[in-house]
């Protein structure tokens, strides 16, 4: 897209991404002095557990998120507060979901409520709970993504699948400084793919941002959608 730069604000694999006015470079300089280090853990923490669950859930319909897991961050770790009845996982990313040289990646403010369908929970949940893991163990953040790539050179954490994606359509969210909870989106999890072979970022494209992990090894795209979880649309006004 001319003029602006695309910037990935979530997990690489998980994959909070946006796309960002042309000053960003200087905004990300800024951030990065704003949240150089994991703030207190508490500051990550939401004390409400049922806050935590209803949160998780705004990503979706109601009718998929009522018959999903819910997981929701405890002092170690995620852990499964309601059994699910369709495979669907839903659960609220941490900042520790961002990319290795996302600046907000130790932003205590951030709360991204995804659903994850099947295919997509059987391989990204395994990988929150790891990262998770590794930074409540006090790992840094380079020494968390060597970890990381270890583990899948091992094939200690399972295999993307085909048909892997998820919901990311919550009114509520918080995914960065910037952007607050930016617009309604379905996120698709593929192997390792060149983004123009969907058409990513073209105008009027609702594939609206696609970015390549290579060190999770795949490729996420970013589908814009019209409406929120609740069934309201979604304006620009809001973004």
């Amino acid at each position: 897209m001319k003029g602006r730069i695309l910037r990935a604000v979530a997990l690489r694999s998980f994959a909070l991404v946006f796309v960002l006015a042309s000053a960003w470079h200087a905004q990300a300089q800024d951030v990065k002095t704003l949240y150089p280090t994991m703030a207190p853990l508490d500051q990550y923490l939401i004390p409400d557990r049922n806050a935590e669950i209803a949160l998780a859930r705004s990503a979706a319909p109601e009718s998929i998120s009522r018959d999903a897991e819910v997981m929701v961050l405890g002092r170690h770790g995620y852990e499964t507060v309601m059994k699910g009845k369709n495979g669907f996982v839903c659960i609220v990313w941490r900042s520790w979901a961002a990319g290795i040289d996302d600046p907000d990646f130790w932003n205590p403010k951030l709360r991204g409520p995804v659903c994850f369908n099947p295919p997509a929970a059987r391989f990204n949940v395994p990988l929150t709970l790891k990262r998770t893991e590794l930074v409540l163990a006090g790992r840094s953040k380079s020494q968390i993504f060597a970890d990381i790539g270890t583990a899948l050179d091992r094939k200690e954490l399972p295999a993307l699948e085909p048909g892997a994606m998820c919901y990311m359509l919550s009114k509520q969210g918080y995914l960065s400084d910037r952007d607050g909870h930016w617009r309604p989106h379905l996120m698709f999890f593929i192997p390792l793919t060149e983004p123009a072979s969907w058409g990513a970022g073209l105008p009027g494209s609702p594939v609206v941002v696609a970015f390549t992990d290579t060190l999770e090894r795949h490729t996420v795209f970013l589908v814009s959608v019209a409406k929120w979880s609740d069934g309201t649309p979604f304006t620009m006004d809001e973004h």
